[in-house]
């Protein structure tokens, strides 16, 4: 059976089935709705349902509490219609990329740092691999499982695909990374997915917000900046436990030093005397908050942990000004966080 849901305030309609979940169908469709992790947990989908009835499937609870679901919010990556539906969310640009299913070759695989993985895939030669500065891709494992992780490189940058792994000791898939894959084995993956990117549209000045790996998409999205040469003025905040988490800090360092409109602020929460720290210190989140009272007129580009993001998004509304819908994420959910 197929209902119709229609998107408010654009009025786009398309059709949806009874076993299929809102936002598939719009990916279907090319209507535009804002996702991340499609698994419940990120709550990037999240909109209200202002007429009609949808089952709601697994998700995690904190992301959709019980009193947001009383006030007809839900997840889209999660909700199936039982009769035609109207909703509410804010529409974006539909995917100018088809996602598709590629056999890769790992061309390098090398150590950022004591737990960081940088791997190169090699595309087939007879593939054009074409994605946004800040999308991921799924690893297609053999159990029927996937593993997403962010481009590192911006498409125009090589022909190859780099991301930034890092090990999550008993990891189904970073186990491997860390101990048994090499160079040429082959894996397959799917992509390009998310709605995580820089909107050009803009001229406002951008707040760059990274925990851990959340840079790779964050270092993606600067290297399309300079390619493009964007010159909006634009403030990176990367934040790690330790200074060696920040394991491309003296790219950033060499980004400030060449780029007029960049500034690089590098944020530690635990060093030890060992380490010798004399930047920053503290969540990174809190940093800005520090800097920039003011965020009404800005845009914020977050990624890492779950709970940075979610935290950075509540005080950076709550406590700054910013605009609740001039802040674009991309949450990196583990199994743990699925849990």
């Amino acid at each position: 059976m197929t209902f119709q849901v229609t998107v408010s305030p654009s009025g786009r309609q398309f059709d949806c089935g009874a076993d299929e979940t809102i936002l598939a169908a719009a990916t279907r469709a090319g209507v535009g709705l804002p996702h991340g992790c499609k698994n419940g947990a990120c709550g990037a989908c999240k909109g209200r349902i202002l007429s009609g009835q949808t089952v709601l499937g697994k998700h995690q609870e904190k992301t959709l509490p019980a009193e947001e679901q009383a006030q007809g919010f839900s997840l889209f990556c999660c909700a199936t219609p039982q009769s035609d539906v109207h909703i509410e969310a804010r529409e974006i640009e539909a995917g100018e990329f088809a996602s598709k299913k590629l056999p890769t070759r790992i061309a390098k695989i090398e150590k950022l740092s004591h737990d960081v993985m940088l791997i190169n895939l090699q595309l087939p030669a007879t593939e054009k691999f074409n994605y946004r500065a800040g999308q991921y891709i799924d690893f297609l494992l053999r159990d029927g499982k996937r593993r997403s992780y962010s481009m590192a490189n911006a498409a125009h940058s090589s022909d190859q695909v780099s991301l930034h792994i890092r090990h999550m000791p008993g990891g189904l898939f970073t186990d491997q990374v860390f101990s048994t894959l090499k160079e040429r084995d082959i894996l397959r993956i799917e992509g390009p997915q998310g709605t995580f990117y820089l909107r050009e549209g803009s001229e406002k000045p951008i707040v760059m917000l990274a925990s851990g790996t959340g840079f790779a998409p964050i270092k993606a999205i600067m290297e399309h900046v300079i390619e493009q040469g964007i010159t909006r003025p634009i403030n990176l905040y990367w934040g790690g436990r330790r200074p060696e988490d920040l394991y491309l800090n003296q790219l950033c360092l060499d980004w400030a030093a060449q780029l007029p409109n960049f500034t690089y602020i590098p944020v530690v929460s635990n060093a030890t005397p060992e380490d010798n720290w004399t930047g920053r210190t503290g969540f990174v989140h809190q940093a800005v908050l520090d800097d920039l009272s003011d965020l009404s007129g800005y845009q914020v580009y977050a990624c890492g942990a779950p709970i940075v993001v979610d935290s950075a998004k509540r005080d950076f509304v709550a406590l700054s000004k910013l605009p609740a819908d001039e802040f674009y994420a991309d949450s990196f959910i583990s199994e743990a966080d699925l849990a």
